[in-house]
């Protein structure tokens, strides 16, 4: 309206400020469930209808809703933005990776969204040290020389709201590239090829393909995988290079809904395999790379419980397949049988010894590398194959086995470490990555002879030091007297012992996955701001072996839950912190961690922060039709056909278990496209709490999949959006 000033005659517009949104009610549409003699009204299933105008209009208005809510945390999600994007060298260089007569490296450019694969020439057969280039300034060269860029995703991305590359390989003889882009964040790749010998893209499309597509060694043929329409990969396929897909050859498809399918080579080029596997089961199809036209050979056939993976090695001149499995093994064994008769009588390479989870074996042309658990920790052995005996002689067990392997040390009490990046049969090093909760990411080369590491990079992390940083572990015990480790880390100077601190307390527990120690630059911001960041390593995850997380499944569930509610009030107890303080944080598995705790122990928190969280599970995994409900069978149990495994899923669920209590603050991030758990989740979670009074915000993101935005600004960004809701619940919003 208009308005006159008086004594001035001035004229001033004074506009009515924007009315404040409330909390946005959801239409309830009743949808009746009956299982197992028991009926279930569900009032919110109509949000799974995700063309439906009315759904889109909801999400956009729980955007809006939790904008307004959270609109005076804008300056510290900018500061918070700036502290990531200053600690990061964003123009930067990888480790080379030598593969053939070249090594392969990415690098990013300040500015950029994506990183830019590249590879420069080897020197020399004998060349295995990989180059470094430093400029002047002590900042990263733009390249190496002789560099060739082989695929700028920031070109790729263009026009694009969402960018993901789900394969990229080169053929043998280096002369042709194939990569795969999911555009939407359904995790459906197009694959493509690009000769690098001229830049020029071939005709070869392949729409629809999951992630993991392999040249053979030939470089004439490419195999790959589809999904069927519940997103399970199922079958594979070769594909003839300058062919139509339309011709491509079905050479394995997987009929069990329970398990899915993936294809890879050899570290030696020898065999193409083809794996299918369930959560609890698999199996192996090997073929000749000599002959990519013939016909996958079964390793051994499938046996319901035991699961194996399979490494090709050549030992006194002779092939020979090496099998992890753990067949009568809990934490699994290492067997050796002929590579041409797999089924014959397996020798024992690696015994089991319980508590010594066995996770992977690495074989190269002289020697074996293993990747093992023990104590909570993942470590690397190393043994020559010229003092490897071909097997351990210890056939009943044991832990002296490992005598005659070399098990790389590290100072650190909390670490994390792994193989990975050794793709060369003939290298005589071994690339590790290497990280704790406060040494930044750490590239080695372990010298296989001389047992040395030698340091190739860490991680760039500008204005920090590790000086002030402490880590350490604690153990909260559970309701059954189990024994639950945390890990801590805090900022010494800004944390008093025995005096409550501000702590976020993150866990995960599911699908056998261990939340292990690692850097994170985003993390410095909130220790920074005196925060506790706690892991609750509870049953469900793999830290303490496979027990660990076979205790924490199907009808042992609900341990995971009680583990965390254990080691949140073994923090407050110790004095660490308190309810006050106490924001919990847990995604996708870990976000059913978060709305079970929820319900169960919600007076122990101040806040919940539930990222892409699986918090309506009865209702998804009864539902067979859903996408990757069938395989998940084996993680939760069978709802659909066993009434006990209902009735203990329908009492954890946090949909289903929504209450009359004082809940903390929660905040749901979810993302429309994802197809690990759907965005109708959240928004039906979200929904219900609001019915109870609640504190719940629903954040959506309406162009990505289940691994958020993309683009590394962009991530930052959700990041910092996060991390600031975080620190506003723990009283910190303006530090």
């Amino acid at each position: 309206m208009k308005v006159t000033l008086l004594n001035t005659g001035q004229v001033w517009l004074d506009y009515p400020e924007p009315m404040a949104l409330v909390p946005p009610t959801a239409a309830q549409r009743p949808f009746t469930r009956e299982h197992h003699g028991d009926t279930v009204i569900d009032n919110y299933e109509w949000m799974r209808e995700k063309e439906s105008p009315e759904l889109i209009a909801h999400l956009e208005a729980e955007n809006a809703y939790t904008d307004q809510e959270t609109a005076a945390l804008q300056p510290l999600r900018e500061a918070l933005f700036a502290e990531i994007k200053g600690h990061t060298q964003e123009t930067d260089l990888s480790v080379p990776v030598r593969e053939g007569d070249w090594w392969y490296y990415s690098r990013t450019v300040e500015g950029q969204q994506y990183g830019i694969h590249c590879r420069a020439p080897i020197s020399g057969p004998d060349d295995w040290t990989p180059p470094v280039i430093v400029a002047e300034s002590g900042s990263p060269a733009p390249g190496l020389p002789g560099e060739q860029i082989i695929l700028d995703d920031n070109l790729e991305a263009e026009g694009q709201e969402f960018y993901s590359l789900g394969s990229l390989d080169i053929s043998g003889d280096g002369t042709t590239l194939l990569w795969a882009v999911d555009n939407e964040g359904d995790e459906r790749y197009t694959l493509r090829l690009r000769d690098l010998t001229d830049g020029t893209d071939l005709g070869d499309s392949i729409p629809n393909t999951a992630a993991g597509a392999i040249f053979d060694p030939t470089g004439r043929h490419i195999f790959y995988t589809t999904m069927d329409d519940s997103w399970r990969p199922d079958t594979v396929w070769r594909h003839s290079i300058g062919t139509p897909a339309a011709d491509d050859v079905p050479v394995h498809h997987e009929s069990d809904d329970r398990f899915w399918v993936g294809v890879g080579l050899t570290r030696s080029r020898r065999y193409v395999v083809i794996e299918a596997g369930s959560s609890v089961t698999s199996e192996a199809h090997i073929l000749d790379a000599h002959d990519p036209l013939g016909a996958f050979r079964l390793v051994w056939p499938r046996k319901e419980g035991v699961e194996y993976s399979v490494e090709h090695a050549r030992i006194n001149n002779d092939d020979r397949l090496l099998i992890v499995h753990n067949d009568v093994a809990a934490d699994f064994m290492i067997v050796d049988v002929p590579a041409n008769d797999p089924q014959a009588r397996p020798k024992v390479v690696v015994p089991h010894t319980p508590g010594t989870r066995i996770e992977s074996i690495d074989a190269f042309a002289s020697h074996l590398v293993l990747e093992f658990r023990r104590d909570a920790l993942a470590q690397v052995a190393v043994i020559t194959l010229d003092t490897f005996t071909g097997h351990s002689g210890a056939e009943q067990g044991g832990s002296d086995w490992l005598d005659a392997w070399h098990v790389i040390g590290f100072d650190e009490e909390l670490f994390s470490v792994g193989a990975a990046g050794n793709p060369e049969w003939a290298q005589p090093r071994v690339r590790l990555y290497y990280s704790s909760f406060v040494t930044p990411s750490t590239v080695y080369d372990y010298d296989v002879q001389t047992r040395e590491l030698h340091v190739l990079k860490q991680q760039p992390v500008l204005g920090y030091t590790a000086s002030g940083i402490e880590q350490k572990r604690a153990w909260a015990r559970a309701a059954d007297g189990v024994l639950v480790p945390i890990s801590l880390v805090y900022r010494r100077d800004l944390v008093t012992e025995g005096q409550p601190a501000p702590t976020l307390l993150y866990g995960y527990g599911s699908y056998e996955h261990s939340i292990d120690p690692g850097f994170s630059i985003a993390r410095i911001s909130l220790l920074d701001r005196g925060v506790v960041f706690a892991v609750a390593h509870v049953r469900g995850g793999g830290e303490l072996g496979r027990a660990w997380y076979e205790d924490g499944k199907k009808l042992a569930k609900t341990n995971t839950f009680t583990d965390f509610v254990a080691c949140a009030e073994h923090l407050i107890a110790t004095g660490v912190t308190a309810p006050d303080r106490l924001v919990a944080e847990g995604g996708s598995a870990g976000g059913l961690l978060m709305g079970a705790v929820a319900n169960l122990a919600p007076e122990l928190f101040t806040g919940i922060l539930a990222v892409v969280p699986f918090v309506d599970p009865l209702t998804s995994v009864l539902d067979p039709s859903l996408p990757l409900t069938v395989i998940e069978w084996d993680e939760w149990g069978d709802p659909l056909h066993d009434p006990e495994v209902y009735r203990l899923m329908k009492s954890y669920s946090p949909y289903e278990n929504v209450r009359e209590v004082a809940y903390p603050q929660i905040l749901a991030v979810t993302s429309i496209n994802d197809t690990r758990v759907l965005y109708v989740e959240p928004a039906k979670w979200v929904a219900r709490l609001r019915e109870v009074g609640a504190p719940a915000l629903l954040r959506t993101e309406m162009s990505a999949g289940h691994g958020g935005v993309s683009g590394r600004y962009e991530a930052w960004h959700k990041k910092a959006f996060e991390s600031s809701w975080v620190l506003q619940q723990l009283g910190l919003a303006g530090l």
